[in-house]
């Protein structure tokens, strides 16, 4: 199913959170699926790999009370097309998320929240002028690169198996059910009410979805970003949950001794998915840290 058809059969959807708000727009190369509510400065929501909109949904209405918050779907997540293989990689998907900023026609952003790997795809963006020297909200984010062999194969499995057509078919058959979608959710460190867990699972029942995720981790080049982040603009902020089992919380303090402007904030008892096992608490934590809200 391509993106475009794919997005047409979540609007039919009336449970997909926040359908109203979504709109399909034409930028860099892709359709994406964009949701915006709110107004006010805007916000800008990136999701991590195999994750889409839905991960902002308990989020983006309460940070929409002051802001104009922009969730997309990333190329090739979600209800979003795909960029062309040979910009599947990080630098391209940063230039394409600049073009989608055109499109959208709105002004700069207050900040950019980015989790796991949209905080490297908005750094990304930020060091290449995609998206404007704004504060940057790491949430668990995924910066730093996987070291030695296991990296290596990491990567390259996932490149062998995003040029197999039959791959995503067969993982979607097996892995869009509430069982397994909750055992690879307790691999990250976080605990899922029934909601997320079936959100996830009809997402991972789309081959195009899954294709989408392996094509991102395939071409994720996180070495090159990670000699530049040095270089951020704008001061960085990280917010680490305590028991992410997929991005060591270490590495936060990685970042702070790689990048001087970074300050990590800790969300206790919460893992790598803590946007959506306790929305509250993160909340919390941004109406500090969010520009204008007097934060240090």
């Amino acid at each position: 199913m391509t993106g475009s058809a794919a997005w047409q059969q979540a609007l039919a959807e009336a449970d997909w959170p926040h359908r109203s708000a979504s709109r399909a727009v034409q930028a860099g190369g892709l359709q994406w699926q964009v949701q915006l509510m709110g107004q006010g400065p805007p916000l800008w929501l990136l999701h991590g790999t195999g994750a889409a909109s839905h991960s902002w949904r308990a989020l983006a209405p309460a940070l929409a009370q002051r802001h104009t918050v922009v969730v997309p779907d990333l190329p090739g997540h979600g209800f979003s097309g795909r960029l062309p293989a040979a910009q599947q990689h990080l630098p391209g998907m940063a230039a394409a998320l600049g073009a989608l900023a055109q499109a959208l026609g709105l002004p700069a952003p207050a900040a950019v929240l980015g989790h796991s790997a949209g905080a490297a795809l908005a750094a990304r963006a930020m060091l290449d002028g995609a998206l404007p020297a704004v504060p940057l909200l790491g949430l668990n984010a995924a910066l730093v690169p996987l070291s030695g062999l296991g990296g290596v194969l990491m990567t390259g499995l996932a490149g062998l198996l995003a040029r197999q057509p039959l791959v995503p078919r067969l993982f979607a058959r097996r892995a869009g059910d509430l069982a397994a979608v909750r055992r690879l959710v307790a691999t990250t460190g976080s605990r899922l009410d029934d909601t997320g867990l079936a959100l996830y699972a009809r997402l991972l029942r789309q081959p195009a979805h899954v294709a989408g995720a392996l094509a991102m981790m395939a071409d994720w080049d996180l070495a090159s970003l990670w000699a530049d982040l040095p270089r951020l603009p704008g001061p960085l902020h990280l917010l680490v949950g305590e028991a992410d089992a997929t991005v060591p919380p270490a590495q936060a303090r990685q970042v702070a001794a790689h990048c001087p402007a970074t300050v990590c904030h800790a969300l206790p008892g919460l893992g790598h998915l803590a946007h959506e096992e306790a929305p509250d608490l993160v909340l919390a934590l941004l109406a500090r840290l969010l520009p204008g809200a007097g934060a240090a």
